[in-house]
């Protein structure tokens, strides 16, 4: 990226239909070239900026990244339509989709009413590069212009030499990951302090965190596990045939995790009348069927607003911990990669159940046995980054995530993928030369990483570098 103006003062940019706070002034604007005269004018820009005066480029500047269609360009003009500076925000590596974004070619005219148009633009880039599904973010900088860089928010992270000249790679700190993890999970350890008086709470001895807990008193060698979870009363209002089938699956996912097999579930149902109750109840029943598990009891109430939970009972040998994972063992994630987004759940939800047959839903109680992992969790609303730290916080230590190496259906994107509730998906742990036993032809395996002394999450790129997607401790409950 290179610059060619400075002084700014307080303004508003629009990107993707969201007001973003910028530093830059009135009077000009900043949007996305949509037409080929924007393209044209930015290319223009770089030219004239690039290759004539700095020389960086002996006869022109186009790369491959202009010819790549998820490539976006924003342009700063001003009241007459002129454009007066732009960038580019794209893909790092042609191919599929990391969630590895960069900025480059920004480029400002020197000159009267122009100050301020390059921190705009990179502000802008930043808003835009979020949007597009980036988890890192980054562009390579002229070191003299660090200092604009900095003062907008971004850190460097290493000294290059490009064509010639001094640069720096510098990277924005991409939230995504953070603001799920803080949303979803950040509150549990402080509110579950409140039931730690009693010594089975939290799931008993080295079952803290997980989402199942073994029963006390059961039987040994056919030890009961339970497991509860609520669905989202928005959801529930929203689509209540759709919620009664995802409280079974949630619920038989947790089971599944710690290696148990189901034995019944019970139901609690709010509802605002009968009717409403029915429709609820119908995709729970459904689902139920599906699972070939049994719907032993539970308590409906009507006449108050939607609300569903479900509580699974299953039984295990020997229970799978969430916080058996100890550092240098490697990280596996396994997914049911088929289906696709939800209608009205794009980006957040992954349907692989509902096309799925009873009896290949039913050979995912398979899956953790095969696996024999010293830790498993299913990826639940903190998305597949989120729970792999809670995996780790759970096992005193943190996590090294390789982004390019981790399974992802080829209709979604890495950022979603990432931070999506994915239908069915485990992340485990196991030691370096460990080998699990086959897998059922319904998933996909990979090694994708591996426990790290410390805590949070670290997602690491194809070029060896890392970003930091979890700072800390996920849910602040601590090791096991």
């Amino acid at each position: 990226m290179d610059l060619r103006s400075g002084e700014t003062s307080s303004g508003d940019v629009v990107i993707a239909g969201r007001p973003v706070r910028t530093v830059a002034p009135r009077p000009f604007t900043i949007g996305e070239a949509e037409d080929s005269a924007g393209l044209a004018a930015h290319r223009a820009l770089r030219h004239r900026a690039f290759v004539e005066e700095q020389r960086l480029f002996a006869t022109h500047d186009v790369d491959p990244a202009d010819e790549d269609p998820r490539t976006r360009v924003l342009v700063a003009r001003v009241p007459d339509g002129t454009v007066v500076g732009g960038v580019r925000v794209h893909p790092a590596l042609p191919g599929p989709d990391l969630g590895w974004w960069r900025g480059s070619r920004l480029v400002v005219v020197p000159g009267r009413g122009t100050a301020g148009v390059a921190a705009a633009l990179v502000t802008a880039a930043c808003a835009l590069a979020e949007t597009l599904g980036a988890l890192r973010f980054d562009a390579t900088v002229q070191a003299r212009n660090e200092r604009l860089f900095r003062r907008l928010g971004w850190s460097a992270r290493q000294a290059v030499e490009l064509h010639g000249r001094p640069h720096l790679l510098m990277e924005w700190p991409v939230g995504r990951v953070q603001r799920l993890v803080d949303a979803t999970k950040a509150p549990l350890g402080p509110l579950l302090r409140e039931l730690g008086r009693h010594p089975a709470a939290g799931g008993g001895p080295g079952f803290r965190g997980d989402d199942g807990a073994p029963v006390p008193g059961t039987a040994a060698g056919s030890g009961m596990v339970a497991a509860c979870d609520a669905i989202l009363p928005s959801m529930v209002e929203r689509d209540p045939e759709w919620a009664g089938w995802c409280a079974v699956l949630v619920n038989l996912n947790d089971l599944f995790a710690m290696g148990a097999r189901p034995v019944g579930l019970l139901d609690a149902v709010g509802a605002r009348d009968a009717s409403f109750a029915r429709r609820i109840l119908r995709g729970l029943a459904e689902a139920a069927d599906a699972w070939d598990v049994p719907v032993l009891g539970g308590h409906t109430q009507l006449g108050v607003p939607a609300a569903l939970s479900v509580t699974a009972l299953g039984r295990t040998d020997a229970p799978v911990r969430g916080g058996g994972g100890r550092a240098g063992e490697r990280v596996r994630v396994t997914a049911d990669l088929s289906g696709a987004w939800r209608p009205a759940y794009r980006g957040t939800q992954w349907d692989s159940s509902s096309t799925r047959s009873p009896a290949q839903l039913r050979r995912l109680a398979d899956v953790v046995p095969a696996l024999a992992p010293t830790a498993a969790k299913d990826v639940s609303m903190s998305g597949l980054v989120g729970t792999l730290g809670m995996l780790a916080e759970a096992g005193g230590c943190g996590a090294v995530l390789d982004v390019a190496d981790v399974p992802t259906p080829a209709g979604a994107g890495t950022a979603e993928w990432l931070t999506c509730f994915p239908g069915f998906a485990v992340v485990s742990t196991e030691p370096a030369g460990h080998r699990p036993d086959p897998l059922p032809d319904l998933v996909t395996s990979a090694r994708c990483g591996e426990l790290v002394p410390g805590n949070g999450v670290e997602l690491r790129w194809p070029d060896g570098l890392t970003t930091r997607a979890v700072a800390s401790t996920v849910t602040g409950m601590g090791a096991a």
